[in-house]
């Protein structure tokens, strides 16, 4: 794990979530052209890939030694062993050098139902072998709509988060992702993305006091392009992006790694 920043310098981060694509000449091919681009550039930020499991062990292998470059899974099982076909577990990919994992993702939530006592323990499972969850949050068109979205959010991470330790929140990632904005084309505005980021960190405030608060990255995520990665990465509590759609493709995905 990475360790705590000083005040005002949080760990800045650009995670690409490949989700369910590229076989492995793609994926081979997207990660050499994402590392060729991201040599000698002086980034500030820590680059997080983020491939299906079946890759896993291979992208950790290409980026071993590269100063910056991490891999994360896109989930994992709350067990650490056990009769659960098809599952993989923390305890794998923390025996293979992984270092993120991404949990509640909003399309787990809502394909895979996973619930937010669900979530916990996989929290739980990860912190359990060292490793570090970008956890994501995030609301409903419907909710948006009616003007709850805060409220919404803040118990998903209360119901999820809250029961950690203070050295373990200040280990974790958040990713807030919108709903309505993911794959859709629309994006939460730079003021609407800060507003709630801001939001988050006061919430996790009241629990855990300012120092921690003042240190965790939220990270963005919801339609983030080079186009707009600039405007959104630029409001104060806005630490990075969980990229989606733009992580296929090298050039976008270092440039928005660039816009921080």
């Amino acid at each position: 794990m990475w360790s705590l920043q000083p005040q005002n310098m949080r760990k800045k981060i650009v995670a690409g979530n490949w989700k369910m694509n590229n076989d492995w000449q793609e994926a081979n091919t997207l990660t050499t052209q994402v590392l060729d681009l991201l040599k000698d550039r002086g980034i500030a930020a820590e680059v997080v890939i983020a491939p299906p499991y079946v890759h896993l062990e291979k992208v950790v292998s290409m980026v071993s030694g590269t100063n910056g470059v991490s891999v994360a899974a896109q989930n994992c099982h709350q067990e650490s062993s056990g009769a659960y076909t098809g599952e993989v577990s923390a305890a794998m990919l923390d025996s293979i050098g992984v270092q993120f994992v991404i949990l509640g993702h909003s399309e787990r939530r809502e394909y895979f139902k996973e619930s937010n006592e669900l979530l916990a323990q996989k929290v739980n499972a990860v912190f359990d072998h060292g490793l570090t969850p970008i956890f994501c949050c995030g609301e409903p068109l419907s909710i948006r709509e009616s003007n709850q979205q805060m409220e919404y959010v803040t118990h998903q991470l209360t119901a999820s988060l809250f029961h950690l330790e203070p050295a373990q929140i200040r280990q974790s990632v958040i990713a807030y992702e919108p709903i309505w904005a993911i794959g859709t084309g629309k994006t939460a505005s730079a003021e609407q993305a800060q507003e709630m980021h801001a939001g988050l960190r006061q919430h996790f405030e009241q629990k855990f006091g300012q120092e921690i608060a003042n240190n965790i990255p939220i990270l963005y995520g919801g339609s983030c392009k080079p186009s707009n990665a600039h405007e959104l990465f630029a409001g104060p509590d806005v630490d990075g992006g969980l990229i989606g759609g733009a992580s296929l493709n090298a050039e976008d995905f270092v440039a928005i790694v660039d816009s921080l």
